[in-house]
């Protein structure tokens, strides 16, 4: 048995698109269903106070999620 078949990683969600196509909305929904955390790779969603253009989630939604 190689050390790939021995140690199996769980399954991976990746949602890619346009920005406001509906992916936060689309993860959100699935994290209530699913059992998996979200974990964001935009990196235009890090940046503080760049807001306009970013389709950042409300704090109320990242609470939730």
């Amino acid at each position: 048995m190689s050390v790939h078949e021995e140690k199996r990683l769980p399954p991976a969600v990746f949602l890619m698109g346009p920005t406001a196509s509906g992916k936060t909305d689309l993860a959100v929904a699935l994290s209530k269903e699913l059992p998996f955390e979200i974990i964001s790779v935009d990196s235009a969603l890090i940046y503080k106070g760049m807001d306009i253009g970013t389709a950042k989630p409300d704090p109320e939604i990242l609470v939730e999620a």
